[in-house]
């Protein structure tokens, strides 16, 4: 066969495996300058833009360069656009004042553009426990939507996945993870908010999740009134007062005043209470050193006083 001929045939066949729709689409993919002022954040967005120092470099880097990676939004039926992806891009625009940003343009359908933007945000660094279980139950949900266990074929071995298979799969989590991520979104916003400054560990608060709105707020009344933060242990056992219909502001008060077997175990002394005993120069194990033959001495003239 002629050359020619051979790319008329070729050309023929991408012809056949590409619609209308979708070469318009292609040729639509080009990069706009959107004005700042026309840009509205994604419906429910899960994911915080915060002032914080990552922020401050971000600004300081448009200032200079302008936004280098295009942001990725919707027309918006009211006017506008939705921002699907470059939230944080755009915050910064604004504080650097630009008037324009560069923008890709696509027309997605709703269910299509939650799992865009959820998996564009869930690259980042560093994500607070309760943007993942937002972002993972959007998700989860758009893919429903879809129809997880029809469309959702793994071409490789041909099985139908479940919709949560299908997120633990893209986020690299296990699945039964990816569920107490999502079990996290039942939590209060007060004790959500705990979770993510740290103040209550991740495996307990899946547990109080159980607890319907009014048991949590009795809970939490209860962990202020305590000054106590709960284990798994003591999360577990409020789990179980609720589901067993024995759950109470004075059972919670009474399951966290209780001292922790590791507290009853341990003792701890703050660094900066150690160090105006010790030179700068000694480390922790010379410190241990010191202190330990203090109370062994301590400790010997204590008996000597007790034989006389």
């Amino acid at each position: 066969m002629p050359k020619s001929g051979l790319n008329v045939a070729l050309k023929g066949l991408d012809d056949l495996f590409s619609s209308e729709e979708t070469r318009q689409e292609e040729q639509r993919e080009q990069v706009q300058q959107i004005p700042v002022d026309e840009l509205f954040p994604f419906k429910n967005h899960p994911f915080k833009v915060l002032d914080d120092d990552a922020m401050t470099r971000t600004v300081e880097s448009v200032a200079q360069y302008g936004v280098l990676a295009p942001l990725i939004a919707r027309p918006r039926p009211e006017g506008g656009y939705e921002i699907i992806s470059g939230h944080r891009r755009k915050h910064a625009a604004e504080l650097a004042h630009l008037d324009t940003v560069p923008v890709i343009v696509r027309n997605m359908e709703d269910d299509a553009a939650t799992i865009l933007m959820v998996d564009s945000n869930l690259q980042r660094e560093h994500i607070l426990p309760s943007e993942q279980a937002f972002a993972y139950k959007m998700k989860l949900d758009a893919i429903k939507n879809q129809g997880a266990r029809s469309d959702l074929t793994s071409s490789q071995v041909g099985t139908k996945l479940r919709a949560d298979e299908k997120v633990a799969k893209d986020s690299g989590e296990s699945r039964n993870q990816v569920q107490r991520f999502v079990r996290l979104t039942n939590l209060v916003p007060e004790l959500l908010d705990m979770v993510d400054e740290k103040k209550i560990s991740f495996n307990p608060a899946v547990e109080l999740s159980y607890l319907d709105e009014a048991q949590q707020r009795d809970f939490l009344e209860a962990m202020n009134d305590t000054q106590n933060a709960p284990s798994l242990s003591q999360a577990q056992q409020l789990k179980k007062m609720a589901q067993q219909g024995e759950f109470s502001y004075e059972a919670a008060f009474d399951v966290m005043g209780k001292e922790k077997k590791s507290e009853l175990d341990t003792v701890t002394i703050k660094n900066e209470t150690l160090r105006k005993y010790f030179p700068r120069s000694y480390t922790p194990k010379q410190m241990e050193d010191i202190i330990i033959k203090l109370l062994d001495q301590w400790q010997k003239k204590r008996q000597r006083s007790n034989e006389r």
